[in-house]
């Protein structure tokens, strides 16, 4: 099997540039995902983050979620259970509001670093963002205006803990689906694994690296690149032993943006053919609230 693709992001500046773009160009038609290593966010800041994270769990998850385990009787299931998934999470809300204050239990020294973390990832992912206009001859910031809408992009993160699971076989720490929004940014566990993701068939571990900040391509992306990128299934495995941390960003659509295949990426089709209809980001978002696990073909025919 191919390896996976490990993109080192310092290479961008200087004559490693133009192999490193390819690279990119390489993961995001092929694979949908890629490690990215030397991103510019501190490991000092990430050592902290994943600190605080596992202690607020320790501290103000794991109780409730083994009695939300014991309420089901899920530590004792006999057969598949597929409308469920064996995680403990909250969200937070970076853009376009913060709901970081709200959240309760977060110890104060944890908002900060979430923030200051927030705060990097947006810069990387809108670096990203045009990264990809580059490699597909767009002008630069085009998702980023594409994404604006009114009042700029939605933003947020998805903090969640997978426990170890008594009947992995059984249920699913997070089933199949594709991401609804734009870029993925993902900070996960190095130490236990369970990400993995459907190429050609197969599903493939997404390697844990210490340090490293693993990127996927949303719905929206597959939209607006007219299907030259695409969304990729991905899941999480639940596992006997460790919890896996997994903090997930999205760097989405304003809620009121109209997403539609660029123009420029529509003219390069045989017969300028438009592949994906127009919407406005809320109204899918609505509609994926409903069909998250089930495939995406049908989202995108709702609104033609």
């Amino acid at each position: 099997m191919e390896a996976f693709p490990v993109v080192d992001f310092s290479k961008l500046d200087g004559e490693g540039r133009a192999l490193t773009m390819e690279n990119i160009k390489d993961a995001c038609e092929n694979w949908g995902f890629f490690e990215l290593i030397n991103h510019g966010i501190s490991h000092e800041l990430m050592d902290t983050v994943e600190r605080f994270t596992k202690e607020h769990y320790r501290k103000c998850m794991e109780q409730r979620f083994k009695e939300m385990v014991a309420s089901k009787g899920l530590d004792a299931v006999q057969s598949e259970i597929n409308d469920l998934d064996w995680e403990s999470t909250f969200f937070l809300r970076h853009l376009p509001a913060s709901n970081m204050e709200e959240i309760p239990d977060l110890a104060q020294d944890y908002r900060r670093a979430m923030k200051e973390f927030a705060e990097g990832l947006k810069k990387l992912a809108e670096q990203i963002l045009d990264l990809l206009c580059e490699n597909l001859g767009l002008e630069k910031g085009y998702f980023k205006k594409a994404f604006y809408g009114s009042k700029g992009p939605n933003f947020g993160t998805k903090v969640s803990n997978y426990p170890p699971c008594p009947k992995p076989e059984l249920i699913k720490g997070l089933r199949a689906h594709t991401d609804a929004g734009g870029v993925i940014l993902l900070f996960q566990d190095d130490k236990v694994s369970g990400l993995q993701l459907l190429k050609d068939g197969q599903w493939i571990d997404v390697p844990p690296m210490k340090h490293s900040i693993v990127i996927n391509l949303g719905d929206q992306l597959e939209v607006i690149t007219n299907g030259k990128y695409k969304s990729v299934l991905h899941r999480v495995i639940a596992q006997t032993d460790g919890t896996r941390m997994s903090i997930a960003s999205f760097y989405n659509p304003g809620s009121d943006a109209v997403i539609y295949p660029a123009p420029a990426l529509v003219e390069k089709e045989a017969e300028n053919n438009q592949l994906y209809p127009k919407f406005v980001f809320d109204d899918y978002m609505k509609l994926y609230a409903g069909l998250k696990f089930q495939p995406k073909e049908p989202r995108f025919e709702a609104f033609s």
